[in-house]
């Protein structure tokens, strides 16, 4: 299919703003204008019952979080949602939108993890972060309110990337997971996979994975590693159901559905969901993107798969709309 007019839109104001790309920027200038742009392109605010930043121990210090918690009380379904920015950007702040949303419309508790970034703190930082917020809350559910038997590792990009990278772990030294949702993660760090054609520079490129790597993984030999390439660990047995979004125009689709095929193949109930004409990043930006907020939606609907929560009866969430690629999840 062709881009989406949105996608066609965005892209246009863009280039008529002039906006550089990520990559061309100094790393504070990265980072401030990825903030300012989820911001911008994430549309209303939506309240949640209570937001609060804390923190739990973490390999090399404190790693702070941010618990979203809807309405209700008792242990709630959490999800462990890891944020996308190449490993380099991004904060509880950027992923703060998408959070707030998924807790409200699954309904569950969200719980983002500020792990360490790159190029400061490179592989396998990020990874032990992540894994070490996952088990201590698993370990200590009573301190955020959570049920240790409903627990769903997540994220976007990068963040997509390390919640794969989590499950290997999880399967390995626990806790145990009911789930994860991958949104285009990269799951193939070896540079020459990475789509030649890919040059646009107003949008997500073949440079920009190339920008990110370099400062995630600084050795070349870490680019086969399981927990940095997930797609080339040998065994993917025994890991949660999964769903894998993706989008169309997107240099890390085809390593994203290829790691979605490798997961139904190793017996791992799995669903790839394709939006056409979109973009890498759209998941993030509801306010520009319609198909930013169906992906929520979806989201939301296999949450509660793995939550065994009700439908809500008001909801479309998880009805067709999307290109499913590989069939549905089973589990």
């Amino acid at each position: 299919m062709p881009l989406d007019p949105q996608v066609v839109a965005y892209r246009a104001a863009r280039a008529a703003a002039g906006t550089p790309p990520l990559y061309t920027r100094t790393l504070a200038e990265a980072r401030a204008a990825d903030l300012a742009a989820i911001r911008a392109g994430g549309g209303d605010v939506e309240p949640v019952h209570e937001v609060r930043d804390t923190h739990v121990p973490g390999p090399a210090g404190d790693i702070p979080v941010r618990v979203h918690r809807p309405t209700g009380g008792g242990p709630m379904p959490t999800l462990l949602y890891f944020f996308g920015g190449g490993w380099t950007l991004g904060s509880v702040d950027t992923a703060d939108g998408i959070c707030r949303r998924l807790a409200n419309a699954t309904p569950c508790q969200v719980v983002t993890v500020g792990y360490r970034l790159a190029p400061e703190h490179p592989f396998p930082a990020a990874v032990h972060d992540c894994h070490a917020a996952t088990a201590w809350i698993a370990a200590h559910p009573a301190e955020f309110g959570a049920d240790p038997r409903r627990l769903v590792v997540g994220g976007d990009s990068a963040g997509g990337n390390l919640a794969a990278a989590v499950t290997l772990l999880a399967r390995a030294d626990g806790p145990r997971l009911a789930g994860q949702l991958l949104v285009y993660p990269n799951t193939d760090q070896r540079a020459e996979r990475t789509p030649a054609a890919d040059e646009d520079p107003m949008l997500f490129n073949r440079h920009s994975v190339a920008w990110y790597r370099g400062h995630y993984l600084p050795d070349p030999a870490d680019e086969t590693h399981p927990l940095a390439s997930p797609l080339l660990a040998d065994d993917l047995s025994g890991l949660p159901p999964a769903l894998v979004v993706t989008a169309e125009y997107d240099p890390l689709r085809e390593e994203g559905e290829r790691y979605a095929q490798r997961l139904r193949e190793a017996g791992v109930p799995t669903r790839t969901s394709r939006y056409d004409g979109m973009i890498h990043g759209f998941f993030a930006m509801p306010g520009v993107f319609d198909a930013g907020r169906r992906a929520q939606d979806e989201a939301a609907a296999f949450l509660r798969e793995r939550f065994a929560l009700p439908d809500p009866a008001d909801t479309d969430a998880g009805r067709p709309g999307v290109t499913v690629a590989g069939g549905p999840a089973d589990g």
